[in-house]
């Protein structure tokens, strides 16, 4: 079980130009374990923990609904916003500058965790990383991802989307965490399909903007500590 992970941290980057690398380096990881299966001695699978920025994109994932977009195409366009049908679980989100956009692609026997067990540790990390900040998060009963008073249906906020892809025991595809995220781009979309709940950003609950580097450092550290990763 190879639990090294190579850390990339690839700055503001097109969404299908992340897309593309992503399918390299899981189809990568599928063709070592696709080997594997047929030789006596077998090479150690990779690991890879990529985060990034992307320009103004909407995504919606397999099992998304076109509808939860509110907006015409040519609105779309005036707001430098683009469109993609993407091959993850999940309906439609948001992403843009200012947010924590994060691509394991693991293999997950390497972690002996199941895809469910997989999804949890995510939110895990992301719910330790906020508490750095003193903001208490947590699961919302039947909503992937990360949440603020999850329990109240008032107030109830997210703060971090999860959606992912497995093959082959492979992931792809991951999270996104408002940082500094210009949460209006939220108005146009119904957040992951959901109705009637809110979305917010660690510089919103902070009342002031916050240092990304920094968020990036604690995320690899709560991952280190739940999925026992050794980055290099």
């Amino acid at each position: 079980m190879n639990k090294n992970v190579r850390y990339k941290y690839i700055g503001l980057i097109e969404y299908k130009q992340a897309w593309d690398y992503q399918e390299s380096l899981f189809d990568e990881i599928v063709a070592i374990k696709e080997k594997n299966r047929k030789a006596e001695v077998k090479d150690p699978s990779h690991n890879y923990l990529l985060f990034c920025e992307h320009p103004h994109v909407y995504t919606i994932g397999k099992s998304g609904k076109e509808d939860n977009l509110l907006i015409s195409e040519e609105f779309l366009k005036s707001k430098g916003a683009s469109l993609f049908k993407i091959n993850r679980g999940g309906d439609i989100t948001y992403h843009g500058p200012g947010q924590i956009v994060g691509y394991p692609i693991l293999d997950l026997d390497n972690f002996g965790v199941s895809i469910k067990n997989y999804i949890y540790g995510i939110e895990d990390v992301i719910i330790n990383t906020l508490k750095h900040y003193d903001i208490t998060a947590t699961r919302s009963d039947g909503a992937t991802g990360v949440w603020l008073d999850a329990d109240d249906p008032i107030k109830a906020r997210k703060i971090c989307a999860i959606g992912v892809r497995t093959s082959h025991w492979v992931s792809m595809h991951g999270f996104a965490f408002n940082i500094n995220t210009n949460l209006d781009y939220f108005g146009y979309i119904v957040p992951c399909g959901i109705q009637g709940k809110s979305v917010t950003s660690l510089s919103k609950e902070l009342g002031k903007e916050v240092d990304i580097t920094e968020v990036q450092e604690l995320l690899m550290k709560e991952f280190s500590n739940v999925f026992d990763m050794k980055f290099y």
